[in-house]
């Protein structure tokens, strides 16, 4: 017996009826979306450009910055733009894709947040290490961990080919 799916689309009801609480709306959220994109891009282009903001630190930090602005983008475009319309309705496909983005953005921020945590341990704890065990190759394999491997079961250092030696002594 073949599955079938009846939704085609949800109604969604949205934060108010009223019109003019409904413009209302719209701007404050289309202003918090344009400071969001802006700060994280400004974040971003700044530690391209600077030289010296080449540590890791700020790699990752400029990689939280580019995923937090995607996170921005997967569902504010949609309550942003739906405040000023009359029908408020999105497709199930649409639906699923803004979850699914949703998901997968936030679980690569928390990743990530992860791997910051663990450089800023390496930088208290293994001071003098530090330059060889968060060289680029590490941080490059820690940052694709954070989108591709997160997927996979070995998400642990020795996975990695860290030098686990260096990071429990």
């Amino acid at each position: 017996m073949e599955y079938t799916n009846n939704v085609t689309e949800f109604v969604l009801l949205g934060l108010t009826q009223n019109p003019k609480m409904q413009k209302i709306i719209f701007v404050v959220f289309l202003l918090i979306y344009i400071i969001s994109m802006a700060g994280n891009l400004l974040i971003v282009i700044v530690i391209i450009i600077s030289s010296l903001l080449g540590s890791p630190m700020y790699f990752f930090l400029a990689y939280f910055s580019f995923i937090d602005a995607c996170y921005a983008s997967v569902s504010t475009r949609k309550l942003t733009l739906d405040s000023l319309h009359e029908k408020k309705t999105i497709q199930f496909n649409g639906c699923m894709a803004q979850v699914f983005g949703e998901h997968f953005f936030g679980g690569a921020e928390i990743i990530l947040l992860t791997v910051m945590a663990y450089d800023c341990y390496v930088a208290i704890c293994k001071s003098l290490h530090y330059a060889t065990i968060m060289n680029w190759r590490v941080c490059i394999l820690l940052s694709g961990n954070v989108m591709g491997g997160r997927f996979s079961p070995c998400n642990h250092p020795a996975a990695l080919h860290l030098p686990t030696t260096l990071l429990w002594s």
